[in-house]
C-alpha cells in the first residue's frame, strides 16, 4: 500500500473513532442530566436544537466514512491492477478481500445519509448496526487468515491489529443487544477500538515502509499489494516481534493516557461533580438521630440482670418471713 496509504487510512479510523467517542460522551451526559432525578433538566424534553445537533453530527459521521471507503476502494483497486500485471494471484486475492470490506462500509455510510437526510427511505439503527458488525468481522478474518509467509514479521503486527478489531466486534454486538437508551458506551468503546486501529495502521506503515523498522529485516513486495518482511536470522526475527510488542503496548498506554485527559477535561467543562459524596460528619449526625450507642460487654448486662433477679428473691424471702411471724 505504501506509507502515504497507511498513513491516510489510520487518519481515516483515528479521525472517525475521535467523532464517534466525542459524539457518544455527549450523548450520554445529556442522558445523565435528564434522567437524574437531582438535576433542574429533568423535567425539560429534548429541544429541536439538540436533535438537529445530534442529526448533524452523525451525517458528519456518515460522510467521513463514506469518503475513507471510497478512497479504500480506489487504493484496492489500484492494488488490483497491479496485482494482475504482476500475475500474483494471492496479491489480487487479497484485494478482492479489502474491497469486501471497504464496501460493507460504504454501504453502512450511505444507508445513514439516506435515514438522515430522506423523508421517505428510513432504515432502523439496529439494520445499520447489523451491516457494521458484519464489516469488523470480515475485517477481523482478513487479518486472521493472512498468513501468506508464515515466518514475516509483519504477521506479529496483523495479529497486534485483531485486539482492536476485536473491540469493535464486541462493542457493536452489545449495542445491537441492548436497549436504546444505553448505547452511548458501546458507541464510546467502538470510538476507542476505532482510534486504536488508526494508530496501529499508522505504525504498520512507519515499520514496513521507512528505516524505522528492525535492523536485519527488510521489506519484499510481489506486488503492491502483497509483501512481506525478512530478516537475516532468528535472534532479528525474535527481536522484531518483541518491538512490535512493544509499540503495541505503548500505543494502548497513549491511548489510554489520552482519553483519560480529554474525559477529564470534557467533565470539568459540563460541570460534572461528585454528588455521591456525604462527609463522615453527616453520617455520624444521622446515627446519633436515630439513638445511642454505648460499649458496654454483654457480661455487664448479665451481672445487672442477677443483681435484679437476688433484689427481688431478698424481698420475698422477707415478706414471707414477716407473714408467718
Amino acid at each position: 500500500m505504501g506509507l502515504f496509504s497507511m498513513t491516510l487510512a489510520g487518519s481515516g479510523f483515528i479521525l472517525i473513532g475521535a467523532w464517534e467517542s466525542i459524539a457518544s460522551s455527549t450523548a450520554s451526559q445529556n442522558w445523565n442530566s435528564v434522567s437524574n432525578p437531582s438535576s433542574p433538566l429533568k423535567q425539560t424534553p429534548k429541544s429541536a436544537a439538540q436533535r438537529n445537533s445530534n442529526s448533524s453530527s452523525s451525517s458528519a459521521n456518515y460522510i467521513t466514512v463514506t469518503i475513507f471507503s471510497l478512497l479504500f476502494i480506489v487504493n484496492s483497486l489500484i492494488s488490483l491492477f497491479n496485482a494482475v500485471n504482476s500475475r500474483d494471484q494471492v496479491g489480487s486475492a487479497l484485494q478482492l478481500q479489502i474491497l469486501a470490506v471497504a464496501a460493507l462500509f460504504l454501504l453502512y455510510s450511505v444507508l445513514g445519509l439516506l435515514s438522515n437526510f430522506s423523508s421517505f427511505v428510513r432504515f432502523p439503527s439496529s439494520i445499520l448496526n447489523l451491516i457494521v458488525l458484519f464489516a469488523f468481522v470480515e475485517e477481523f478474518l482478513l487479518f486472521y487468515m493472512q498468513r501468506k509467509d508464515p515466518s514475516g514479521i509483519e504477521n506479529r503486527y496483523f495479529d497486534l491489529m485483531l485486539v482492536p478489531i476485536l473491540i469493535c466486534v464486541v462493542s457493536t454486538t452489545i449495542e445491537l443487544k441492548s436497549p436504546w437508551k444505553s448505547n452511548d458506551y458501546p458507541r464510546l468503546a467502538r470510538g476507542v477500538g476505532l482510534i486504536l486501529q488508526g494508530m496501529w495502521i499508522v505504525q504498520m506503515g512507519l515499520s514496513f515502509y521507512t528505516n524505522l523498522i528492525v535492523h536485519g529485516c527488510s521489506l519484499h513486495e510481489k506486488s503492491r499489494g502483497n509483501y512481506t518482511i525478512k530478516c537475516k536470522g532468528h535472534p532479528e526475527y525474535h527481536r522484531a516481534r518483541g518491538i512490535a510488542t512493544l509499540q503495541f503496548n505503548c500505543h494502548l498506554a497513549l491511548l489510554v493516557i489520552s482519553a483519560m485527559s480529554v474525559y477529564s477535561v470534557m467533565a470539568k467543562n459540563n460541570g460534572a461533580r461528585g454528588d455521591s459524596y456525604k462527609p463522615l460528619g453527616a453520617e455520624m449526625q444521622q446515627m446519633e438521630n436515630h439513638g445511642l450507642f454505648t460499649l458496654d460487654s454483654d457480661d455487664d448486662e448479665i451481672r445487672e440482670e442477677e443483681d435484679v433477679t437476688m433484689k427481688k428473691g431478698a424481698v420475698v424471702a422477707v415478706n414471707g418471713f414477716g407473714s408467718h411471724e
